[in-house]
Formats: structure tokens, sequence, C-alpha cells
């Protein structure tokens, strides 16, 4: 799941990174505030990808989720690169959560088989 998760998050880093220079353009915006709520965020997806296999990790980006959509006021572009991004996030936390099932269970098999590599039983 971390591999998966991770690869979400740094393509999201990505994102917020343009997003906060399409936001620039905005003279409603002074450029401070859209630097320092994007680097904020920039931030947190570089730190969750260290944080996926703790608790709350997984929820913590969730929470993402939610203010990369919410930041489409701003970047109306982002309410669906936001919706792109929570699909990706679900995904990667479905079908990585599968194979770290798979794993598990291939790793016990293994062991279970011992060094000649018979079942034994």
């Amino acid at each position: 799941m971390r591999t998966l998760c991770s690869s979400t998050l740094i393509g999201e880093f990505f994102v917020i990174g343009f997003a906060a220079l399409v936001a620039m353009k905005d003279p409603g915006l002074s450029t401070a505030a859209v630097w320092t709520v994007s680097g904020v965020a920039m931030l947190l997806c570089v730190l969750l990808c260290g944080m996926l296999n703790r608790p709350g990790g997984v929820a913590l980006g969730w929470a993402l989720q939610i203010a990369l959509i919410a930041s489409g006021l701003a970047v109306p572009t982002m309410y669906f690169m936001g919706a792109v991004f929570a699909a990706l996030w679900w995904a990667s936390v479905h079908f990585g959560r599968k194979v770290d099932e798979a794993k598990a269970r291939f790793a016990a098999q293994a062991a279970e088989a011992g060094p000649s590599g018979s079942v034994s039983g």
C-alpha cells in the first residue's frame, strides 16, 4: 500500500505546486498566502509518504484529498483534479491493502514450506 499511496502523494505534490502558480495570477489572492497554503500542503504530501504505515496516516491522506478538492474555490480546475486524485487515493489504499495481504499470504506459505521448498503437512 505504501508504494501506491506514496506515488499518489508525490503526484499531488506537483499538482499543488502547479495550482499555486495558477492561483498567483488571481489579483484577489496574495502571493504570500498562496505559497504558504500551497507550501504546507506540499510539505504534508511529502511527510505523509513516511507516515502511511502509522495510525492515522491514511486518514490524514483523506483529509488532504478533501482539502485538494476544496482548493477549487481558488482554482476551479482543482475541483476536477482533486476528484481525480481522491479516486487515485482510494484505489491506492484499496488495491495496496490487497497487495499487502497477498504478500503476507505468500510469505506465510513460504515459511510453512520450509527450506526444502515442499509444503509439510
